[in-house]
């Protein structure tokens, strides 16, 4: 029996075989060294511009874009980052919004290397240099987070089927790595922003009064818990004489860090206004002024503010549109201090009205914000200033500091577990009895 004859191999086949397995050696080097290079790096940027610069030279193209996008519900095709990198001398191309619907729509590769003979983009402007077009989506967990896009395959005319397998494989290799940065990055700018509201906080605190003012006759105590971490209100106590104590209390419009930058703003403003020895009527018409021209329409503050004098026994005060206080005299029903104008910054100029009280012994003045009336329970029902007398009322012989704390403590009962929504600000002055 004779032997079988042995064939050669085709040498088509082996050539074949051969760019097959160079093809397959240069995807993995591919594949290896952008493995690498984005492994070292935590800055989405530095990352993106790596991945487009391999892909370029992993599919011969000209110009290749990242962009990733939004999950608002609202407007999903939003880009939130945009990073080209090109290998021509052309001008940047700009991704198509009908081409980031389309992903959108079926998160799959998309190659069209005559996009203005595509029926899928029927009336679809491109740019005149744009003659083929390679686009893969990055997706995490089947979410649309970005595409990775490539024109104009260099010395061809259309990029391949390898092509665009090649390119869907680094966009899922790295899709992951993008929103890892991406949200490291998010996440290290929560950190900052909330290491900046701590320090505002700290500032903010420093801004009011450290210890209650000493005055002869007096008894005196003020607090400020903001709804946030910072906040709109304040109070101040600012001597003016021996015998004599400037009184504000503020409430500028809004919440948390603009807020706080407003209200330093007028606490700034007050003190140098008190510090000319002004009445009430002109400290807060001058301050109103000052407000107008430094703070945009949408900004405004309340105020009440009051010159105690301890030798007459008298509170000269004006009302710039804020609660009206509650003067509880010793032998009846209380008195609401009402006198002077509206809310500042509302017009460049408008002329205040000042009035002035006696303090007799045993007198209680209670000065607060919006906040303590507009606390509202369960049932959305507000605290009130019925409710607010009521406390004061039942606790006309406590001390200052005690009232205050008695308030505060009401207020957060009645609203149980509902969060706190403004600032709760009190000042209260006691004329102590002979």
């Amino acid at each position: 029996m004779a032997d079988k004859e042995v064939r050669s191999p085709d040498p088509r086949f082996l050539e074949e075989e051969n760019l097959r397995l160079r093809r397959a050696l240069e995807e993995l080097t591919i594949l290896n060294d952008l493995a690498r290079a984005i492994s070292a790096s935590l800055n989405s940027q530095d990352i993106m511009n790596i991945i487009i610069r391999r892909s370029l030279r992993a599919v011969h193209a000209e110009q290749g874009v990242i962009s990733l996008v939004g999950l608002q519900p609202q407007d999903p095709t939003k880009t939130l980052v945009r990073t080209m990198v090109s290998s021509s001398e052309h001008q940047p191309f700009h991704l198509n919004e009908c081409l980031l619907g389309w992903m959108h729509l079926n998160k799959k590769p998309l190659l069209m290397n005559e996009p203005r003979q595509d029926e899928r983009f029927r009336g679809v402007t491109w740019d005149e240099s744009i003659h083929s077009v390679l686009c893969v989506p990055l997706l995490v967990k089947s979410e649309l987070k970005g595409l990775l896009t490539v024109y104009n395959k260099r010395g061809e005319d259309r990029f391949s089927e390898e092509d665009q397998r090649l390119l869907a494989i680094i966009a899922g290799q790295s899709a992951q790595v993008v929103e890892n940065a991406r949200l490291y990055e998010e996440e290290q700018a929560l950190r900052r922003m909330q290491e900046e509201v701590r320090l505002a906080f700290e500032i903010q605190l420093g801004l009011l009064p450290k210890a209650s003012p000493k005055l002869p006759g007096y008894d005196i105590a003020g607090v400020s818990i903001p709804a946030q971490v910072v906040g709109g209100d304040y109070f101040d106590f600012i001597p003016v004489h021996q015998s004599k104590l400037a009184i504000s209390l503020g409430d500028v419009s809004g919440k948390g860090l603009p807020a706080a930058l407003l209200m330093a703003n007028l606490q700034a403003t007050i003190r140098a206004q008190t510090l000319l020895r002004l009445s009430p009527k002109e400290c807060l018409e001058r301050s109103n002024t000052l407000m107008f021209q430094s703070t945009d329409s949408h900004k405004f503050a309340t105020l009440f503010y009051g010159v105690l004098d301890a030798e007459k026994h008298e509170l000269c005060y004006s009302n710039a549109g804020h609660e009206w206080p509650f003067l509880f005299r010793a032998s009846g029903e209380p008195e609401r201090l009402d006198v002077g104008g509206i809310v500042l910054s509302c017009m460049e100029d408008f002329p205040y009205e000042e009035s002035s009280v006696p303090l007799n012994p045993g007198d209680l003045l209670v000065i607060f914000s919006d906040g303590v009336t507009e606390a509202v329970n369960e049932s959305r029902e507000e605290f009130g200033e019925r409710g607010l007398a009521g406390i004061i009322k039942g606790s006309l012989s406590d001390s200052s500091r005690d009232l205050v704390a008695k308030i505060v403590a009401a207020v957060k009962q009645y609203a149980s577990n509902q969060p706190q929504m403004d600032d709760i600000t009190l000042v209260v002055i006691r004329r102590e009895k002979a």
